[in-house]
């Protein structure tokens, strides 16, 4: 049997970045150049910086683009860390910056975790972004100071249970079995896409074991409240052009049953002062792997 693989159109290179002690890896297609805004790509949680390369090859100009692996995935390594801060992505990302691009601005773009990265950073820092794409950065529901106890306990039984081994994740034993499992994940995903994806999404190991390139850390419940006031003062700080891009599958009602919906995130987004929302058809959470081109056609409509 013959394994499909996707062929990449646009080729990256992989550069290494020193950022606050972590050699940080930030995948770079083209070269930067006077008349060029550069594009920064950030991705979501449980993802790698490569999962952008069929939105890249979809793009119809030549743009400068950088996509880093947060800490604790892909190539960037997580310094130890047993679990991990929210305000860490926002620094890494402000270091990052000024490296690529010192005393300019960028066009960013983040997705699901990476697009809740960028909504942030928007908001703390509305002088570095030019213009900002959100794909399915929702955020999460709002909580209220009663559920702290609480919080704080499973935060240290669940550091525990990593401690203890009980957390690792899954390996497989080729290529095509992480493959699969991508597919099982994102049914729109095809074939081609999830073989090509399934090695940069994981790495095999000595023992001819395929593991996937996320630190188990990255499952510990974050041990802070998730505040909405705070939250939508940055919002209202975002002074930039936002586009927020969701998918006709809606994913929300999948993941919270109710309790946060998309009508709930839509009343967050009209603290935002410049807000245009998109919806790409047939498409799930992953909507840069369903329909690429798409997206890349409304990133590029939206900042050209």
């Amino acid at each position: 049997m013959i394994m499909q693989m996707y062929q990449a159109q646009r080729i990256s290179r992989s550069e290494f970045v020193p950022i606050r002690g972590l050699q940080y890896h930030v995948r770079v297609w083209g070269e930067p150049s006077p008349d060029k805004t550069p594009l920064v790509l950030l991705h979501g949680w449980m993802d790698v910086a490569a999962s952008y390369q069929f939105v890249v090859d979809a793009l119809s100009q030549n743009h400068y683009v950088m996509a880093p692996d947060w800490r604790g995935y892909g190539q960037t390594p997580s310094g130890g860390a047993d679990n991990f801060w929210f305000p860490d992505y926002l620094a890494d990302l402000d270091f990052l910056l000024d490296h690529y691009a010192p005393g300019a601005q960028v066009n960013l773009v983040g997705h699901s975790m990476g697009g809740n990265v960028a909504m942030l950073y928007a908001g703390v820092r509305p002088e570095r972004i030019r213009r900002l794409v959100n794909l399915e950065g929702f955020g999460m529901p709002a909580t209220t100071p009663d559920e702290a106890p609480r919080r704080f306990a499973r935060w240290m039984d669940e550091l525990k249970k990593l401690h203890r081994g009980e957390m690792d994740l899954k390996s497989y034993d080729a290529a095509a079995g992480v493959a699969r499992r991508l597919m099982r994940t994102n049914p729109r995903l095809t074939s081609d896409k999830a073989n090509w994806l399934a090695r940069h999404w994981a790495q095999e190991n000595a023992e001819g074991r395929w593991h996937i390139l996320g630190d188990p850390s990255h499952k510990i419940t974050n041990a802070q409240l998730y505040r909405v006031d705070e939250l939508l003062e940055i919002y209202r700080r975002i002074s930039m052009p936002l586009l927020s891009v969701e998918a006709s599958s809606d994913s929300l009602s999948l993941w919270w049953k109710g309790k946060f919906t998309l009508a709930q995130f839509h009343e967050r987004l009209k603290n935002v002062p410049q807000v245009e929302i998109a919806r790409v058809e047939n498409a799930g959470h992953m909507l840069h792997h369903d329909q690429p081109e798409i997206v890349a056609g409304l990133i590029e409509r939206f900042i050209a």
